[in-house]
């Protein structure tokens, strides 16, 4: 038998009868709003009040037709050069059929649209800041697109409009004994509540989510961009080298980036305070409080954005006063640092400097540095803490017991199953990463591929650092949930262990980001899911800037190209999104009429080919379909897997089991259905399937392979199916997928397939899967394959092989 390996989960059993409420929401809105408490059934929830979409006639306007802006929007995504893009037209227009109308004919006309698109949106401005620096001064430029302007455009943007969120809630789901809390949009979490507590009862806040990280824009990274993304926070969701760490040129940098920012917040400081008459779209006007709800970055630049030291300082973390010794302490709670302490002190230290005191009492109401700065997942966690040091100390940890410990290592993540949206690794001990998200695909796996490698006997290290990779990967599991109960925030403080390392490690543990997990939990609870205060969804903003720079600049004055460029994508996404907006019919029609081409009975619209993907109603949809072959046929080819043994007789007692089972008539009146060896039937092997997420009870989706060569490899990909045992009981258990097929019984096609289980009994567990989480599963023999129902397939389930039990 094979031994398979997976990590542990935890199931809630419910209460015998339910509770009547069971599985409902109850939404409790902020006194100010007026709105009273509203319990809704499951069906119902998060539907909202039908608003119907703003609908534009002329979406692509101030372009003369919608096939100038998708030629625009193409040639500017696709970074076309003025020769490719004249080049590119010219073809066009010596193909043109009549499909549909352009208006461009060259580079120039193009860009004159884009000028006259670009008046939609507010345009960026150029400040200059000077500062002193080593006995003279420095002058710097600083350009910004007005962040209440900006502000205004979303506020005015129709499509916007419906979609903004006004007032703190307060969210219950019923899990059969009480309403659970749970947290996932800001407004969902304590701090927007307090905020909206104090002020006026007809204000409400305002919040902006500001980012902001360096990043290299060219490839020899002499050429930076020190980017500073704004996100409104009431829409749901959606980084000189010589003297670069001395410290007055430190000192410089923080000087620089909060005078520019004081630029960036001007207006936002004044509304701050008195607040802004804003009527809806719903014509309910309302006193719009502006705050900066969110600071997103990296540890460096969270340092600045809270004028701290940093690592060489006597309290490192940029929200509360941990003395730098203690950093991998947490059983003690140290108080949050303030604002207010900062300026007593200045004070004391430069009581002569009224002025300079003034200025620093300006700031923002409602957004102390050290309460929005959050702890993100990607910089903190999975490119930081795990990426930079656990995995740096896992691989020297290998690298002691030898080269042949690392080519397992590398050997066991080559073999690791492939899975949809999982990067697959075929070595990771002789190459460096800089990626977060690389890193946190490789913490998945290396538990699976070094388990056999760092054992207790050959590196007590090594074994002691596999439990704390196990333990930090529960608790980032639990951190990257877009929806938190009340559970899940105490589970994931819960198992928050994983800087307790081996004793004889060399690594010094105690540095800002093992602290930064103090932390994590509070911010959720204060500002939402963590997905509100991530830095991934910016990050890749960076990868068109770098672009851009490379593909559509003369690498001189940089900014003004990069900012038109930019200002572009934004007018680009803008537009995009009024159409997105429109129904294909409805588009359709807007553009026959805009073509002055009327024919509904056209069927060769080129658009027609733009629908690439199938989709689909109810739990399953097959695809991938072979050509059709024959019982016999299937045994020939999988001769040489005991699986298949006797597959044409299995199947005929399957099926005569099955159909009466479930209800379905044997054709012609037969009592016994006698299926021929040459019997077709239909293979498949691709499946997708649709499946309710026990995270935000939305629908999700599941995509599974069942393939010999599945771009050069084998694919079987596993499942959590339904099913029941000889007594008759229901039960889920795991299987892996054989073989998926359509069959037809009379008028009845049957989705079907062969599995192979994997509920058979294990025995007694090795004490390593009590220490780093692992769930043991165990297969049967390859000749206890059973048929069943695609409909039972729950959800697909990745499980690895246990390497150190092999077949």
């Amino acid at each position: 038998m094979k031994s398979i390996a997976g990590l542990a989960s935890e199931n809630k059993p419910l209460p015998a009868v339910p509770h009547p409420d069971f599985n409902k929401f109850k939404t409790e809105y902020h006194p100010n709003s007026g709105r009273p408490t509203v319990i809704e059934n499951f069906s119902v929830y998060g539907c909202g009040d039908a608003v119907p979409p703003f609908v534009d006639n002329s979406p692509w306007l101030p372009f003369s037709c919608c096939a100038d802006f998708e030629f625009a929007e193409l040639a500017h995504r696709a970074a076309l050069s003025k020769e490719h893009m004249d080049k590119f037209l010219w073809l066009i227009w010596n193909a043109v059929d009549g499909h549909a109308k352009l208006t461009f004919k060259t580079h120039g006309d193009v860009l004159r649209a884009w000028d006259k698109a670009s008046m939609q949106m507010t345009p960026f401005e150029k400040h200059v800041i000077s500062v002193d620096y080593q006995k003279g001064t420095l002058d710097f430029d600083v350009y910004s697109q007005p962040l209440w302007d900006w502000a205004m455009d979303l506020l005015n943007e129709p499509i916007l409009a419906p979609h903004f969120e006004w007032n703190a809630q307060q969210l219950y789901k019923h899990d059969g004994t009480r309403y659970e809390q749970f947290i996932h949009e800001p407004w969902t979490a304590d701090h927007w509540w307090r905020i909206q507590s104090s002020l006026p009862n007809n204000g409400v806040p305002f919040s902006f989510i500001l980012y902001a990280d360096k990043t290299h824009l060219s490839s020899s990274g002499n050429v930076k961009g020190y980017p500073v993304i704004s996100r409104c926070a009431n829409l749901p969701v959606p980084e000189d080298a010589e003297e670069d760490h001395k410290l007055s040129y430190t000192n410089l940098k923080h000087v620089v980036w909060h005078e520019a920012f004081l630029k960036f917040l001007e207006v936002i400081i004044l509304y701050s305070k008195t607040g802004f008459a804003h009527k809806c779209f719903n014509d309910v006007e309302r006193w719009l409080y502006a705050l900066i709800l969110l600071l997103l970055a990296d540890y460096e630049e969270q340092c600045v954005m809270a004028l701290i030291q940093g690592t060489g300082s006597l309290c490192p973390c940029p929200i509360c006063l941990v003395p730098s010794s203690k950093l991998c302490d947490h059983t003690v709670t140290y108080p949050t640092q303030k604002v207010e302490d900062a300026q007593i002190r200045i004070k004391l230290y430069e009581e002569n400097r009224a002025a300079g005191e003034a200025a620093l009492k300006e700031q923002v109401e409602n957004s102390n540095p050290h309460e929005t700065i959050s702890q993100d997942p990607l910089h903190a966690f999975q490119g930081g803490l795990y990426g930079y040091h656990i995995h740096e100390e896992a691989k020297s940890l290998a690298e002691l017991l030898g080269r042949s410990a690392l080519k397992q290592i590398d050997e066991q993540f080559d073999a690791f199953p492939r899975w949809r949206g999982l990067n697959h690794f075929h070595r990771v001990t002789n190459i460096s990463f800089s990626d977060g998200n690389k890193f946190q695909d490789i913490s998945k796996q290396f538990l699976f591929a070094a388990h056999n490698v760092l054992t207790k006997q050959k590196s007590k290290a090594g074994y002691m650092l596999l439990r704390c990779i196990a333990s930090y990967l529960k608790v980032d599991m639990y951190i990257l949930l877009d929806t938190q109960m009340e559970s899940t925030l105490a589970a994931g403080e819960a198992a928050y262990e994983y800087c307790k390392v081996a004793g004889d490690s060399t690594k010094n543990w105690n540095f800002p980001k093992v602290h930064a997990g103090k932390h994590i939990f509070h911010d959720i609870r204060e500002k939402g899911a963590a997905r509100n205060f991530s830095t991934r969804p910016n990050e890749k903003q960076h990868g068109p800037l770098k672009r851009m720079y490379l593909r559509q600049t003369n690498h001189k004055d940089i900014a003004n190209q990069l900012l038109q460029l930019d200002h572009r994508t934004l007018v680009s996404e803008l537009i995009g999104g009024r159409i997105a907006q429109l129904d294909e019919q409805r588009l359709r029609e807007l553009r026959d009429a805009d073509n002055n081409n009327n024919d509904p009975d056209d069927n060769d619209d080129p658009e027609d080919a733009t629908h690439i993907g199938v989709s689909f109603q109810g739990h399953i949809y097959l695809g991938s379909p072979q050509c059709p072959t024959s019982f016999a046929d299937v045994e020939e080819a999988n001769s040489s897997s005991r699986a298949f043994d006797q597959f044409w007789k299995k199947f005929s007692t399957f099926i005569n089991e099955f159909l009466p089972a479930h209800d379905i008539p044997l054709p012609d009146g037969k009592m016994w259905l006698r299926p021929a060896a040459q019997d077709k039937l239909q293979e498949y092997r691709y499946l997708k399937v649709h499946y309710e997420s026990v995270v935000d009870w939305k629908l999700a989706m599941d995509y599974l392979r069942c393939n010999l060569n599945f771009h050069g490899h084998e694919r079987r990909d596993c499942t959590l199916i339904h099913t029941h045992d000889k007594d008759g009981n229901s039960k889920n258990i795991f299987a892996q997928i054989l073989f998926m097929f359509k069959y037809s019984v009379g008028d009845q096609c049957l989705d079907l397939a062969l599995v192979l289980p994997m509920d058979a009994p294990i025995g007694p567990r090795p004490a390593v899967d009590q220490d780093l989480q692992f769930t043991r599963l165990r297969v049967w023999p390859p000749a206890s394959s059973e048929f069943l129902s695609i409909h039972s397939i729950i959800r697909g389930a990745l499980v690895v092989p246990d390497y150190a039990n092999p077949l």
